[in-house]
C-alpha cells in the first residue's frame, strides 16, 4: 500500500500547477534520495533538496524560466548542477543551478510547444526531446543548435522513457498522444573519432494502440531489466484507464 510521507507546496500560490518533475538519481539512486526538479504552471521551475537534519525535500530555489507553460523540466543524470527545461514558448534550455543560475544550453525555436525531456541514463550529453510537432528529437548537449536526428512518431509527443537496462539503450517509449503508444528503436549510438555522438533516425518496433483516449503517460518497469520485451505501463487521459503490456 501507498503512504504519504511529505507533502511540499512548490508555489505560494495554489493557482500553480506543478506540471512535470523528475529526479536527479535515476543513473544511481543507491540510499540518496537525489533532488528534484519541478515545473510550474506559472513559468517557473524549482529544486526540492532533502534537509541536512531529516533529509525531508525542501525548496532550495525557484526562478522564472519560460514565459508560457513549462510542461517538463528534467534533470541532467550525469551531471547533477544541470537542469532542462521546455514549454509553450517553443524553447528547449539548459541551467546552471549552482550559486547563480544560468543558461548553459538554449536551441533555436521549435515549431511547436516543447513537451518532455529526458537525459539518458547510458550516454552521456545525450538526451530525447519530443514536440506537439510529432517529432522526438535526440541532441548532444555539447552541440545543441541541431538534433542528432528526429523521427516522425505520428502523434503530439507527450513523454519519452529510455530504457532502464543497458542492454536495451537504443529504445525509446513514446506516449504519442492521438497515435497510442511506441516503442522507437535508435539503431546504434556511437562516438565519431572527435567525441561527437551520432545516431540513426529511430524505427518504431512495437506499438499499443488499446487506448480509446490521448496516450499521457507511459514508463517502463524497473523489476525485470533483461534484454527481452519488458512490462510497461501506461495511461490515457479523458478514459482514466491504465494498461500493463509487454514491448
Amino acid at each position: 500500500m501507498f503512504r504519504q510521507v511529505q507533502s511540499i507546496r512548490c508555489a505560494t500560490s495554489t493557482a500553480n500547477l506543478c506540471l512535470s518533475l523528475d529526479w536527479s538519481n535515476r543513473r544511481d539512486s543507491g540510499t540518496s534520495l537525489g533532488s528534484l526538479v519541478v515545473s510550474l504552471s506559472n513559468g517557473s521551475l524549482c529544486i526540492l533538496r532533502p534537509d541536512a537534519t531529516s533529509s525531508a525535500l525542501t525548496v532550495e530555489t525557484t526562478w522564472h524560466a519560460h514565459d508560457y507553460e513549462p510542461w517538463i523540466a528534467a534533470c541532467n543524470y550525469w551531471d547533477n548542477n544541470v537542469v532542462f527545461s521546455g514549454g509553450d514558448d517553443l524553447q528547449l534550455k539548459g541551467w546552471d543551478i549552482r550559486d547563480t543560475l544560468s543558461l548553459s544550453l538554449i536551441t533555436p525555436r521549435f515549431d511547436a510547444g516543447i513537451t518532455t525531456i529526458q537525459s539518458h541514463p547510458f550516454v552521456e550529453n545525450l538526451i530525447s526531446v519530443g514536440s506537439y510537432d510529432n517529432l522526438v528529437r535526440l541532441f548532444d548537449t555539447r552541440k545543441p543548435l541541431v538534433p542528432l536526428c528526429q523521427t516522425n512518431v505520428g502523434g503530439g509527443v507527450w513523454r519519452v522513457k529510455w530504457h532502464p537496462s543497458p542492454e536495451r539503450k537504443n529504445d525509446l517509449l513514446v506516449a504519442c498522444m492521438h497515435d497510442g503508444f511506441k516503442v522507437v528503436n535508435f539503431g546504434q549510438m556511437n562516438s565519431s573519432s572527435n567525441g561527437a555522438l551520432l545516431s540513426e533516425e529511430g524505427v518504431v518496433v512495437k506499438r499499443f494502440d488499446e487506448h480509446e483516449s490521448l496516450a499521457y503517460g507511459v514508463d517502463w518497469s524497473f523489476s525485470s531489466l533483461h534484454v527481452g520485451e519488458s512490462t510497461i505501463a501506461s495511461c490515457s487521459f479523458y478514459d482514466h484507464l491504465l494498461h500493463i503490456w509487454r514491448g
